[in-house]
């Protein structure tokens, strides 16, 4: 029963259920950026280098065959244009994610300034004469 009571104590922690929520927002979000480079930014680029479908940029290495017992054999290939997107895909979100930690960032940094003390009040009149008072007081006595 231990053991129960300490894994809820370990699962029920801020931090732990900040984590979950996190990775679930970041895979979410991360479907999103996918979209939007696929779907949104790739088909114009594509269009404007001339047509090109960059998931169908490939090496191939081996063509598609048929066996001596008449079983289709798969091609072989290196998916260049995948890597493209992919590698657009985490530009787009690495730089998401730092414009969000640029902000975080902005946000802590003036909510510290405004939870610095004020500067001291300057001293009054009576006190900068009771200051001098004393002084002379020193001096003399």
């Amino acid at each position: 029963m231990g053991m129960m009571k300490e894994f809820k104590e370990f699962a029920m922690k801020g931090n732990m259920i900040d984590l979950a929520v996190g990775i679930i927002i970041g895979g979410a979000f991360g479907k999103v950026v996918s979209s939007i480079v696929a779907d949104v930014l790739m088909p114009p680029l594509g269009y404007l280098i001339g047509g090109i479908n960059f998931t169908d940029i490939k090496i191939h290495l081996k063509a598609p065959a048929i066996n001596l017992a008449g079983k289709e054999l798969q091609e072989v290939t290196i998916n260049i244009g995948n890597f493209l997107q992919s590698l657009v895909d985490f530009t787009i979100v690495a730089f998401a994610v730092f414009l969000m930690i640029k902000g975080i960032n902005a946000l802590n940094r003036r909510a510290a300034a405004s939870n610095e003390p004020p500067p001291p009040a300057p001293p009054t009149k009576e006190e900068i004469l009771l200051t001098e008072i004393r002084d002379l007081l020193k001096k003399n006595g």
